[in-house]
C-alpha cells in the first residue's frame, strides 16, 4: 500500500493535523482569519492554508435555571404547534355527507390537546432527568492562540502574498 504524502495539501486525508510551517501567530480567531483573507487576496493557494487553534478549553455558559413551570410552558408551546399541524392535516378536511363540510374537530380543541400532550411529555422528561441537571447551558470550544500554517516550501510565497494582499487592500 502506498503512503500518501500530505505535505502539499493541508486538508489531507481524514482531516488529521496539517503539516507545515507557522507563518503567523494570533491571540484571536478573527485576527487569524484577517491574515488568511489578506494572503488569499495576494493569490496564495487557499487549499495550502490551515488555521490551527492551540490551548483548547471547553467553556460552558449557564443560560437559565430550569424548573417545572418553565418546562411545562415550553412543552405547552411546542405541543400547541404540533396540535396546529395536526389540525391543518386532518382537522380541516370535512365529511361530505351533507351539503356543508363540517370539520372533524375544531382548531381550539387541536391546540388544547396538543398543548396538554406537549406539557405532559416535557414534564415527564424533566422529572426523569432532574437529578442530572436543573439548568440549561451552551458549550463552546475556545483556543488561547491560533497559528496560520502553510507547507514549509511555500512560506516565502505566503510572505509575498501577505505584502501583495496589503497593497491590494489599500
Amino acid at each position: 500500500m502506498a503512503k500518501i504524502n500530505n505535505s502539499h495539501h493541508l486538508a489531507g486525508v481524514g482531516g488529521g493535523m496539517p503539516n507545515g510551517a507557522t507563518v503567523a501567530d494570533f491571540s484571536t480567531y478573527p485576527e487569524a482569519v484577517g491574515y488568511v483573507e489578506r494572503i488569499l487576496r495576494g493569490n496564495f493557494p487557499a487549499t495550502s492554508v490551515a488555521i490551527v487553534g492551540t490551548g483548547l478549553s471547553t467553556v460552558e455558559r449557564v443560560r437559565a435555571k430550569i424548573n417545572y413551570g418553565k418546562v411545562a410552558i415550553s412543552g405547552a408551546m411546542n405541543g400547541s404547534w404540533l396540535g396546529l399541524f395536526i389540525y391543518l392535516i386532518f382537522g380541516s378536511s370535512g365529511q361530505t355527507t351533507t351539503e356543508t363540510a363540517s370539520p372533524i374537530f375544531s382548531l381550539g380543541s387541536a391546540l388544547l390537546i396538543g398543548a396538554g400532550v406537549g406539557m405532559l411529555w416535557q414534564v415527564i422528561r424533566f422529572s426523569m432527568n432532574k437529578a442530572k441537571r436543573s439548568f440549561s447551558s451552551a458549550s463552546t470550544v475556545v483556543a488561547t492562540s491560533y497559528a496560520v500554517l502553510v507547507p514549509s516550501e511555500l512560506t516565502g510565497e505566503a510572505n509575498q502574498a501577505f505584502v501583495k494582499g496589503g497593497e491590494l487592500e489599500a
